[in-house]
């Protein structure tokens, strides 16, 4: 059987103001939701926190229910070595099949990166990487990594 790739991940808007990101990382770690990977991206008034955890739909419903304006929406994380040049074939081979990238950030360990993306055509995305031998993460081992 043939586990889920795509993943969902949290997008939380954040009023610029001390204290909101701890009150949200605050919630989520009394709820036992752990995240597994995130980014912050900001500007004069707001912020936009991305993230994947352990339990998507319970941490939605958490923080909305405190206030939080919470997106749920699907992206697929891709293991590409990390080395130089590696991210840029596999950008590549998405752009060759029309696939433009919305968003996405990554973190390394040890020689392999993993790149959060976040696709105009998530189905596409994760056919034409799968086609092309790339390795994504299944869904499961995101939530728990």
């Amino acid at each position: 059987m043939n586990e889920p790739l795509i993943i969902k991940q949290l997008s939380i808007f954040l009023e610029n103001k001390t204290g909101r990101l701890t009150e949200v990382t605050r919630l989520l770690g009394k709820a036992g939701i752990n995240l597994s990977a995130f980014s912050m991206a900001e500007s004069s008034d707001f912020g936009i926190m991305r993230v994947v955890l352990s339990d998507p739909q319970a941490a939605k419903k958490l923080l909305t229910q405190n206030g939080f304006t919470v997106t749920l929406s699907d992206v697929v994380c891709l293991f590409v070595p990390n080395t130089p040049g590696t991210l840029s074939d596999a950008l590549l081979i998405l752009s060759e099949h029309n696939v433009s990238v919305d968003y996405m950030y990554a973190f390394a360990m040890d020689d392999l990166a993993r790149v959060i993306i976040r696709p105009n055509d998530i189905a596409k995305c994760v056919e034409v990487l799968q086609h092309s031998n790339l390795k994504l993460m299944k869904a499961s081992d995101m939530y728990y990594f």
